[in-house]
C-alpha cells in the first residue's frame, strides 16, 4: 500500500499522524509542503485546508485521523 503524508513545519497534527503510522507498522513517504505553493494550491482547490494531508491507494484525508490510520492498517494486514 502506498501512503504519502504531506506536512508542514511546526505541525503537531503532522507529528501525531507520523507517529501513529509508525506505531501501526505502516511505511510512508513524507513530503514537506512548506515551500511548494503550487502543491498547496492544488490541495486547497480539492478542499483540503489543513495538514497533514494523507494520500493512500484507497482514500485521501486531512488532519490527524487515528480512526482512518487504524482502518488502513487493518486493510494492509488483510492484503499482506
Amino acid at each position: 500500500m502506498s501512503i504519502t503524508v504531506y506536512t508542514k513545519a511546526h505541525c503537531p497534527q503532522c507529528d501525531a499522524t507520523k507517529r501513529q503510522l509508525t506505531k501501526q507498522g505502516l511505511e510512508f513517504e513524507q513530503v514537506d509542503l512548506t515551500e511548494d505553493q503550487t502543491l498547496i494550491d492544488q490541495f486547497i482547490a480539492q478542499g483540503f485546508k489543513q495538514t497533514p494531508i494523507v494520500v493512500t491507494d484507497q482514500e485521501t484525508w486531512s488532519g490527524y485521523r487515528p480512526d482512518l490510520i487504524r482502518k488502513i492498517a487493518q486493510s494492509a494486514k488483510v492484503f499482506a
